[in-house]
């Protein structure tokens, strides 16, 4: 353009010693001039350009002032401007009124205006991440006694993260309007579906017809004692949805599956014995028949293609677990979906007096890390004892281990039960009275689970019924599903 802004105060001496950020005001005032000639054009702004990505302090203010009157459907001109910035010494500096007069009359090719809001946008990324690189410095230069450098590291991730993921930032205030216009599209999108699930589906229909699949940015925990199949479920779940993907790239998900207990080796075991429907203790112990070699080999080819990924680190902290599936998201495979086995093995990224508080640091991060990268978080969880020592043994919530905040905190708790295993440790001798009433009993049972949805943010809770082969530890949907009465 024909005529300059000076943004940076600064005297020809002082530039010589320090560089100028990145930054340019032409395209700025190109951008405003756009604008300011055809308020209509605005449309075609995108939406991560911000006011704060402007350099000058006045053109900061300015766009905040065009965008301002046209939320208010109020023509935004020189003229209109000119009384509300004639107290702006800023203004008065660069000629007021007749500074909004050439920018309008200085405007190029009003077609770039994605490519000059784009520009506008790296420079200010550039900007942020010498911030961004300072504070590295700093905090190495002089960093707090317990602040580790795999803290600074972790911290300096999500902040490039952030930098990374225009569409996550300076998220802040937003109207309503905004909110449930966006709403509107996803119910929309549900509705032209035609029934699809709009969630990751688990591959267990009367489960994703309760949840409607797994939602993007909820926290799901999947809770239940020892033996009852939380880690087999977690894992079906995980296969049907990738490889789903696998055959349809527009469905299923792609998954990162932290195993904290179990290693990756004895995970994939499960995951072959599942798919090729070979025993799991066949497979331990080395006794695959020769005529089931070919579908444990077909089992593998599948799997390897599944974009199901696998971090059996061991001890990891949230901000880990955090830091890591932030850069996977990054990378171009992406990231649909988080599953965690299990919860109370992570460990917190600071210190605190009691385990109670520490659950709830991890709860908290996991809920506010399913927001930030916006997939589903599944989280397992164990139960406490006292389920064992009751008459009754379908867990209830207050049966989660630090209850309070993983209730709190997550949008769905589920428990997985079979009564047929607590069942089999009262059998009786087959010469005891008894013993034909247990077996009665064992035959309705046998093979069968229930998933208990006790809590559902947004839906039903109540319980699913599905089958149980625990030869190949695999869950199945149940051909005859007659579910408990729903709770609202």
């Amino acid at each position: 353009m024909s005529f300059a802004y000076d943004t940076s105060r600064a005297a020809p001496d002082d530039e010589a010693l320090y560089r100028q950020p990145p930054h340019n005001t032409e395209l700025e005032q190109a951008l405003l001039g756009c604008l300011l000639l055809n308020n209509e054009a605005i449309s075609r702004v995108p939406d991560y350009l911000k006011p704060e990505h402007f350099y000058a302090p006045l053109h900061k203010r300015l766009i905040e002032a065009i965008l301002a009157a046209r939320n208010r459907d109020q023509l935004a001109t020189p003229l209109t401007l000119k009384t509300q910035f004639e107290s702006d010494p800023d203004f008065r500096e660069v000629g007021g009124f007749t500074y909004l007069v050439r920018l309008v009359e200085d405007v190029p090719n009003a077609r770039n205006i994605e490519a000059f809001a784009k520009a506008i946008f790296d420079l200010a990324t550039r900007r942020e991440l010498i911030t961004v690189g300072e504070g590295l410095v700093n905090d190495a230069y002089d960093a707090p006694l317990d602040h580790t450098p795999q803290d600074q590291i972790e911290a300096a991730e999500k902040e490039l993260y952030r930098l990374a993921e225009p569409s996550k930032r300076g998220g802040g205030i937003k109207s309503f309007k905004v909110a449930i216009n966006k709403a509107l599209d996803q119910a929309e999108f549900a509705q032209k579906s035609k029934g699809r699930i709009p969630g990751v589906a688990t591959g267990f229909a009367k489960l994703d017809d309760k949840l409607g699949g797994f939602q993007r940015s909820d926290l799901l925990i999947l809770a239940g004692r020892p033996g009852m199949g939380k880690t087999a479920l977690a894992t079906n779940i995980a296969v049907n949805a990738t490889r789903a993907r696998l055959e349809h790239p527009d469905e299923g998900a792609t998954i990162l599956f932290f195993s904290l207990e179990m290693s990756a080796e004895q995970l994939a075991t499960r995951v072959m014995s599942e798919v090729a429907e070979i025993p799991l203790w066949e497979i331990r112990r080395g006794r695959v028949e020769a005529r089931d070699f070919p579908k444990l080999i077909d089992a593998v080819g599948l799997i390897e293609n599944m974009p199901l990924f696998i971090d059996d680190s061991p001890g990891l902290s949230i901000a880990q677990v955090a830091a890591r599936a932030r850069r996977m998201k990054r990378e171009k495979t992406g990231l649909d979906m988080i599953v965690i086995d299990y919860l109370q093995l992570l460990e917190a990224s600071k210190r605190h007096e009691n385990r109670v508080q520490e659950v709830t640091e991890i709860t908290k991060s996991l809920k506010a890390l399913a927001k930030e990268l916006d997939i589903p978080v599944l989280a397992l969880a164990q139960l406490s004892r006292g389920v064992d020592a009751r008459e009754d043994k379908r867990p209830v919530l207050s049966d989660l281990r630090e209850s309070g905040s993983i209730e709190q905190d997550a949008d769905a708790v589920m428990f997985v039960f079979r009564e047929e295993y607590y069942h089999k440790t009262k059998e009786p001798d087959q010469s005891d009275p008894e013993y034909a009433k247990w077996l009665d009993k064992m035959n309705r049972i046998g093979g069968k689970a229930e998933v208990l949805v006790e809590k559902h943010r947004h839906g039903p809770t109540g319980s699913v019924k599905l089958a149980f082969d625990g030869s190949f530890t695999r869950f199945d949907n149940l051909a005859d599903d007659d579910e408990l009465p729903e709770r609202h």
